[in-house]
C-alpha cells in the first residue's frame, strides 16, 4: 500500500473546497478560494468572471473593481482574462496569527447597473517557519535529594505554522536523569515538562548539560533546540505547587493602566531560603508581557498595557512559580477581555453618482455604502438612516451593505441639488454615530413651459406715433434651466380689419418688446388684440401664449367744426332779436363738435368781440348766446360777435365763428342794416383792389395813372349807383294763425318767401307763399333784372346751383341775406 504525501492531500481538500464555494458562489452570489500562503506575485487565484458567470466585457462595461474596505488589497483583478491575481506577498502567520481559518474578504464592484459580489480566499498554511525557543538555553538548579518523578518544567517552543505544520513534538538528549513528560491542561495545549527519572548525585556529577529538540509535523521537518543545564544543589527537595491549575479573570477593554486582572497563589513546604517562592509569567508568552504584569512576590496580575477587544477577545498565559531551591511549578491564566461601544460605524463610500435625471423613476439607485462597526454584540448593531425631508431613502442590502435610492420622482425646479447625509450609529450606551454628506445635482429636463407674468396685457400708445416705436415689454418665466429656460418670443398669425396685425406691430424674439410698425390714428382704430407666444428653446419646445390688447389713446389733433351757425363765403346769417327781449332772452346758440374724445372733446364757448359786450354773453359749456340786459332802442340794429369754441386739450385748439344778430322787430329795418353792410365790404374789397393796381401803375407811367384813376372813379360812379337801386327790404309778416308749436326761438315758424323785384328795388312787393319746410328768406340784392327776368329763370329756389342757402335748424330760425354774382 503506497501512502499519499500530505502535499497530495492539502491539494485535494483545497480542489474540494474550491468547488464547494463555486457552487455556494452561483447561488448566493459569493465565491470561494483556498489558496497557498506566500504565493508568488502575479499567480491566478482563480477565474472570476466564469464561476460568477460574467461575460469579460461586463467586466469592462462595468468598470469591475475589487473593493477590500481600506485594508491592504493583497488580490486584484485582472479584467482583460477575468481572473483574481495575487498583488501582494501573503504571509498567514502575519495576516491571521493563530486564527483558523484564515481568510481574505473582499468585494467585486460592478456599475451600470450596480452590482455587488462577495469573495472569500482561504489561506492554507505552508511549513515555512521553525519551531524556535525564546531563550537559546534555560538552566536549573536542582537539589540532589529531588526524588525521582520530579518535574521541571522547560520553557514551549514557538512555531508560527498551524496544524500539521505546527509545532508536534520534543526530544531531550541525553536521556541519562531526565526524560519528558507532555501534559494536557485546559486548553489541551501541549506543555514541557522536564522528569527526573534518576536520582541525582551532586557528587558524581554537579553539573548537567541537556538538549531540547522541537519538531514539527511539516514537509521538509524543521526543529529548533535549546540548551538545558542542570546545577545539581543539596538539600531543597520539595517544590512550590500553585493552588489551582487554572486561573479565569474578566477585564473591560482599555482598562487603564496598573488594573489588578487577578491574583495567582502558590506554596512550598519547605522553610527557610528553600521556602521562598517567587511568581513570574512564563518567558514564552513574550507578546503578553507587554499586556500584562505579575508581581513576584505577591502573585498580583495588573495590566501595564493596552486592552483592544477588537484585537483579542481572549488571553491566556502560563505563570510559573519557583523556588530559591530552583523547584517551580506552573498554572495557566485565561483573561476574557469584555467589549465596550469604543469603535465608531465606519461608513465607506462604495460607489455614488454625481448627476442624476429630474425624470428619473423612483428606486434608482444612486450610492453603495459599506458600514463597519468593529465592536460585538449590540455595540456592533448599525443602523443607519437620512434625513426626513429629502426624497430618498436608504436600504440594507445585505450585511454591511446599503444602497442609497430615490423615493419618489425628482423636480429640478423645486431643488437643483441635495446635500445627502448618511448618518450611521451604533445601539451601544451611549451610541456611538458617524457620518458622510456628498452632493447630488439634478439634471434638467424640459419639463416646464414659459409662463407669462400676466394672464393678458394692455398696452396704450399716443396716437400719431414714430414708427418703430416701442410700447410695452411681455415677460415670460421657465422655470426650467440653460437651454430649456431660454424663452424666444413670436407674433402669432392674426388679422384687423382685414388687415394682417404684423402691419400694426411687431415683437423682439429675444427681449418680447413690442414695437409699433405705424403711425395710429384714434380716430380710425381705437384699440385691437393680437396673441404673443414664448416658446422656450428645449426639445421638443414648450410654449405658451397671451392676449395683448392695444389701446390708442387719444391726441388733441383736431380742432372743433362749427356746425351752426354755417359760414358761407357769400352769405351773411342773421339772428333777430326784438327790441322788447327781456334779459336771459335766448338769441341763439353755437353748435360745434370734436372729433377727439375725452378731455380733448371737451368744449367751451367764449366771446372773444362783440359789437356791445354789455349786451350779449355765451354760455362757457353750451354755447348759448343770451342777452345780459335789457334790449332799448339806442342799440345798434346790426350786432356783430364773434365766438371762439376750444377744446380742453394740451396744448388746446379752438375755431371762431362770426355770428351776426339784428336788433330789430321787422325785417325791412333788418334788411336795410344788413344789405349796406354787405355791399360795403364788397365795395372796399374792390377799392383796395384797384388802388393797389394804380399804385402800381403810377411807377411805371404817369399818364396811365391818370387813365386809371379816371376808369376807377367811374367804376365805383357805376356801382355806388347800381348798389343804391339794388336795395330790396324785405318786411316779415306774421300769419294770424301763428302759434308756438316749434319750440322757442327768434321766428316760430318757417316761410316760403316768393321775392319780386322792379328796377326801383324800394319800390319791390313781397308775396307770401304757404308754409314750407325751407326755414330762411333769400335776398338777392345785387340783381338789376325784371320780374319777367325773374320769372323766366325759373323760381330762384328751384335752382340747384344758386348761391341760396337752405338750412335746417334744430331751435332757431333765422334768415339768410345771400349776394348774388350772376
Amino acid at each position: 500500500m503506497v501512502l499519499e504525501p500530505s502535499s497530495v492531500r492539502t491539494m485535494r481538500r483545497q480542489v474540494l473546497l474550491f468547488m464547494l464555494a463555486l457552487c455556494l458562489g452561483c447561488v448566493l452570489g459569493q465565491v470561494s478560494y483556498s489558496i497557498p500562503e506566500e504565493m508568488a506575485k502575479g499567480s491566478v487565484v482563480g477565474n472570476i468572471a466564469h464561476d460568477l458567470g460574467l461575460d469579460l466585457k461586463r467586466l469592462k462595461s462595468g468598470k469591475a473593481r475589487v473593493y477590500t474596505g481600506g485594508s491592504l488589497e493583497y488580490i486584484g483583478l485582472n479584467k482583460e482574462r477575468g481572473v483574481l491575481l495575487i498583488q501582494e506577498r501573503i504571509d498567514r502567520e502575519a495576516l491571521c496569527g493563530e486564527t483558523t481559518p484564515c481568510a481574505l474578504h473582499f468585494q467585486l464592484i460592478l456599475e451600470n447597473p450596480m452590482e455587488l459580489f462577495r469573495v472569500t480566499v482561504e489561506i492554507m498554511d505552508i511549513n515555512d517557519n521553525t519551531p524556535r525557543f525564546t531563550n537559546a538555553e534555560k538552566r536549573f538548579e536542582i537539589s540532589e535529594s529531588a526524588v525521582v518523578g520530579s518535574k521541571f518544567v522547560l520553557e514551549k517552543a514557538i512555531d508560527s505554522d498551524i496544524g500539521q505544520n505546527g509545532l508536534q513534538r520534543y526530544l531531550l538528549t541525553p536521556t541519562d536523569n531526565f526524560v519528558l513528560k507532555p501534559g494536557n491542561q485546559a486548553d489541551r495545549s501541549k506543555r514541557v515538562e522536564m522528569v527526573l527519572q534518576k536520582p541525582l548525585d551532586r557528587e558524581k556529577q554537579e553539573y548537567i548539560s541537556l538538549l531540547l529538540t522541537a519538531l514539527d509535523g511539516g514537509e521538509p521537518q524543521m526543529s529548533g533546540t535549546m540548551q538545558v543545564f542542570v546545577n545539581v544543589l543539596d538539600v531543597n527537595d520539595n517544590a512550590p505547587t500553585f493552588a489551582k491549575p487554572l486561573y479565569r479573570a474578566k477585564i473591560l477593554e482599555n482598562s487603564p493602566k496598573s488594573t489588578s486582572v487577578t491574583t495567582v497563589s502558590a506554596s512550598d513546604k519547605d522553610i527557610g531560603s528553600n521556602g521562598e517562592i517567587s511568581y513570574l509569567i512564563s518567558p514564552s508568552e513574550h507578546d503578553l508581557t507587554e499586556l500584562f504584569k505579575i508581581d513576584s512576590k505577591t502573585g498580583e496580575i495588573i495590566v501595564v498595557g493596552e486592552l483592544d477587544y477588537e484585537k483579542s477577545k481572549v488571553y491566556e498565559m502560563d505563570v510559573e512559580v519557583v523556588d530559591s531551591g530552583g523547584l517551580s511549578d506552573s498554572s495557566k491564566v485565561i483573561v476574557d477581555v469584555i467589549d465596550i461601544n469604543d469603535n465608531k460605524p465606519d461608513i465607506n463610500l462604495i460607489s455614488k453618482s454625481d448627476f442624476i435625471l429630474e425624470d428619473s423613476p423612483p428606486n434608482t439607485v444612486i450610492a453603495m455604502l459599506s458600514v463597519n462597526d468593529l465592536d460585538s454584540e449590540n455595540n456592533g448593531e448599525v443602523q443607519c438612516n437620512i434625513d426626513a425631508d429629502i426624497p430618498f431613502k436608504i436600504q440594507n442590502t445585505m450585511n454591511g451593505f446599503y444602497t442609497l435610492v430615490t423615493e419618489v420622482t425628482l423636480d429640478r425646479e423645486v431643488a437643483s441639488q441635495y446635500n445627502i447625509t448618511v448618518t450611521c450609529s451604533d445601539e451601544g450606551v451611549p451610541s456611538l454615530s458617524s457620518s458622510v454628506t456628498f452632493t447630488l445635482q439634478i439634471s434638467d429636463v424640459n419639463d416646464n413651459a414659459p409662463v407669462f407674468e400676466r394672464s393678458s396685457y394692455e398696452a396704450y400708445i399716443v396716437e400719431n406715433n414714430t414708427p418703430g416705436l416701442s410700447v410695452f415689454t411681455v415677460k415670460a418665466r421657465d422655470d426650467d434651466w440653460n437651454q430649456n429656460a431660454r424663452v424666444s418670443y413670436i407674433l402669432e398669425d392674426s388679422s384687423f380689419n382685414g388687415v394682417p396685425v404684423s402691419s400694426y406691430v411687431s415683437v423682439s424674439a429675444d427681449s418680447g418688446v413690442i414695437h409699433a410698425v405705424r403711425s395710429f390714428d384714434y380716430e380710425q382704430i381705437k384699440d385691437f388684440q393680437f396673441r404673443v407666444k414664448a416658446q422656450d428653446g428645449g426639445s421638443p419646445p414648450l410654449s405658451s401664449n397671451v392676449t395683448v390688447k392695444m389701446v390708442i389713446q387719444d391726441q388733441n389733433d383736431n380742432p372743433p367744426q362749427v356746425l351752426y351757425p354755417v359760414q358761407t363765403g357769400g352769405s351773411v346769417v342773421a339772428e333777430m332779436v326784438p327790441r322788447a327781449a327781456d334779459v336771459g332772452y335766448l338769441v341763439t346758440k353755437v353748435v360745434a363738435v370734436d372729433v377727439d374724445s375725452g378731455q380733448n372733446a371737451w368744449l367751451s364757448y367764449k366771446l372773444q368781440k362783440a359789437t356791445d359786450r354789455a349786451l350779449f354773453e355765451v354760455g362757457l359749456q353750451n354755447g348759448e348766446i343770451r342777452t345780459i340786459r335789457q334790449v332799448n332802442d339806442k342799440d345798434a340794429v346790426k350786432q356783430r360777435l364773434t365766438v371762439i369754441v376750444e377744446d380742453n386739450g394740451q396744448p388746446s385748439r379752438s375755431a371762431a365763428v362770426i355770428v351776426n344778430v339784428a336788433v330789430a322787430d321787422s325785417f325791412p329795418e333788418v334788411l336795410s342794416e344788413f344789405t349796406d353792410f354787405t355791399h360795403d365790404k364788397e365795395y372796399n374789397d374792390n377799392l383796395t383792389f384797384y388802388l393797389v393796381l394804380a399804385l402800381a401803375v403810377v411807377s411805371f407811367l404817369f399818364i396811365t395813372c391818370v387813365v386809371v384813376i379816371i376808369s376807377v372813379k367811374i367804376y365805383r360812379w357805376r356801382q355806388s349807383r347800381t348798389l343804391f337801386h339794388s336795395n330790396l327790404p324785405v318786411i316779415p309778416y306774421y300769419p294770424p294763425r301763428y302759434s308756438d308749436t316749434l319750440g322757442t326761438g327768434t321766428l316760430q315758424h318757417v316761410y316760403n318767401y316768393e321775392v319780386c323785384r322792379t328796377t326801383d328795388s324800394r319800390k319791390s312787393d313781397c308775396k307770401f307763399g304757404r308754409a314750407g319746410s325751407q326755414n330762411v328768406l333769400i335776398m338777392d340784392p345785387s340783381s338789376t333784372g325784371t320780374m319777367q327776368r325773374i320769372q323766366s329763370e325759373k323760381s330762384i329756389l328751384d335752382e340747384p346751383d344758386s348761391p341760396l342757402e337752405v338750412r335746417k335748424l334744430l331751435k332757431f330760425k333765422p334768415f339768410i341775406l345771400c349776394n348774388s354774382k350772376s
